[in-house]
């Protein structure tokens, strides 16, 4: 399974609630996070109960991973996107889930435990569409067949993930240098807003992955940015 990392959108169902803390499950895993008050909503919270219930699903963001496992998390930073598209990807999985019941039966449980170790279930079976190795290994060519037979079968949206980045330098030749920082995000779509300041996007059938590719790109712009000395944010 995918290991957590600061930054995440997780999928919650909370558990409890004491005092001002709230506890939380993270969904799909044995995991126990923590939501303190200040990180329900924005403003002043009359009534906790207003915002969080147990047995609720709700999407949070990890803030913090300590070294011990305890997991901090804030549901006022989600976004209605950020929301919508957990959301989206959880009634993926669960649809996928019902696809692999209707050929595996009672070797269900197996074979998503097998498939967990390596990644989460929806992004797995989406690159086994391409490379279907792993698959069959795990629960055979002839059901491998039948399966993305259904999937190939179903038409997915499309989701598009978007981010915006500001650069921005006093460098007499700026623009030329700006533009090559530029070029790292090659097969994604780059938009000039305004001084200083570029929308990324990427469109996707699978959120996770675009979000990753998305990221890897960012995190070399901004390694790229500090060697030239640009300045480099992200909104």
């Amino acid at each position: 399974m995918n290991k957590l990392e600061v930054g995440d959108k997780v999928l919650c169902t909370v558990d409890r609630i004491v005092g001002t803390a709230v506890f939380v499950k993270l969904d799909g895993r044995n995991i126990e996070g923590e939501i303190v008050m200040s990180e329900i909503a924005p403003g002043r919270i009359r009534n906790i109960r207003d915002y969080v219930v147990p047995k609720k699903k709700i999407v949070c963001k990890i803030l913090r991973i300590s070294s011990s496992g305890n997991i901090e998390l804030s549901l006022r930073r989600v976004t209605p996107k950020e929301r919508k598209e957990v959301m989206e990807q959880n009634s993926q999985e669960k649809s996928y889930v019902s696809i692999l019941k209707s050929i595996l039966g009672e070797n269900l449980e197996k074979a998503i435990k097998e498939i967990l170790e390596e990644q989460d279930l929806v992004s797995f079976l989406e690159e086994a569409k391409t490379n279907s190795a792993k698959l069959e290994k795990i629960i055979g060519k002839e059901n491998t067949k039948k399966v993305l037979d259904i999937l190939n079968t179903q038409k997915k949206k499309k989701t598009i993930v978007k981010k915006e980045i500001h650069l921005t330098t006093i460098k007499p030749n700026g623009i030329t240098i700006i533009k090559k920082i530029l070029e790292i995000f090659k097969g994604v779509e780059v938009k000039y807003i305004s001084a200083g300041r570029y929308s990324i996007s990427i469109e996707s059938e699978d959120v996770k992955i675009a979000d990753k590719k998305l990221k890897e790109m960012i995190d070399s712009a901004e390694k790229e940015s500090k060697k030239l000395g640009i300045e480099f944010a992200i909104k």
